[in-house]
């Protein structure tokens, strides 16, 4: 198998894992946000921990890659609460679809702070995408747009976040970058889930932990992809998170994407199916 099949199905697997954390965090029901967010992270973190174990490496990183690690941390901290109370209140489809969003947002930032780049089909594709989010928001102008903002902004902070993961570059093991996202997440959120602690029951608690188990598969998987292959190769894949999310919420959740939905779906994941293919023709070419 090729470097870059095995970041394909890596990126496959890490979809599914995703994919399956959403469907857990909305059978969890009722439960607060922030609580939600603690037990996805608090599970990775202590997986992580035993990674960085095994293979004896620092817990925290490297002195000099703190600013990053810190600010990848805080980014993706408040990425996946405004993701989890998206996925609270909308279709499950509908909120993963509006997190993809973010590698349109990275393109944005690494341009912005990294001073990459932008090429015209990129920016034609960052145009489309955003039109396609439109009919998935329908935008009514009232209280209901909160949810569908909560989705946009997850994005915008996810996409914020791999701009700081790709400026930290190889110089900390993924495992590391998780165990110190997961740990800070956890320990900046307790205070709060203990002031506010809402009880569960077994069943709830279950869910939560298994979200977390696969939160953490989603992680390795998508982390471990891009050291086979670059991104710009198979980042078009993690789109079948949405397909996974889709059908396990008609299977489980009874959820149907309406259909101007479905043309948003459609839309953004067109637009970023013409990047991928204008980015393998440019590697072709360069070849």
């Amino acid at each position: 198998m090729t470097n870059r099949n095995k970041g394909i199905v890596l990126i496959l697997l890490s979809a599914f894992g995703f994919s399956i954390m959403t469907l857990f965090v909305k059978l969890s029901g009722d439960v607060p946000t922030l609580q939600k967010t603690i037990f996805r992270n608090g599970v990775s973190m202590v997986i992580s921990f035993f990674f960085v174990l095994r293979f004896k490496e620092r817990l925290f990183g490297k002195r000099e890659n703190q600013p990053l690690l810190l600010l990848r941390s805080a980014l993706g901290m408040i990425g996946i609460i405004l993701l989890f109370y998206a996925i609270d209140h909308l279709v499950i489809a509908d909120a993963d679809m509006l997190n993809k969003m973010s590698p349109f947002f990275t393109i944005i930032f690494a341009a912005i702070f990294l001073k990459e780049f932008v090429k015209p089909y990129q920016i034609y594709s960052i145009i489309a995408a955003f039109l396609g989010t439109l009919f998935i928001i329908k935008p009514s102008f009232s209280l209901d747009l909160i949810p569908y903002a909560a989705g946009i902004l997850s994005a915008v902070f996810a996409g914020a976040a791999y701009t700081a993961l790709r400026a930290l570059g190889n110089r900390e093991q993924f495992y590391t970058v998780v165990f110190y996202f997961s740990g800070f997440t956890t320990v900046v959120l307790l205070p709060f889930v203990i002031y506010d602690y809402q009880p569960m029951t077994l069943q709830q608690t279950i869910y939560l932990l298994l979200g977390g188990v696969f939160a953490t598969i989603g992680q390795f998987g998508i982390t471990l992809a891009y050291k086979f292959a670059p991104a710009k190769e198979i980042s078009v894949f993690n789109y079948f998170t949405v397909v996974f999310t889709a059908l396990l919420g008609l299977a489980f959740l009874g959820q149907v994407p309406d259909l101007y939905s479905i043309i948003g779906y459609f839309i953004i994941f067109g637009a970023s199916f013409y990047m991928f293919l204008k980015n393998k023709k440019e590697i072709v070419e360069a070849t």
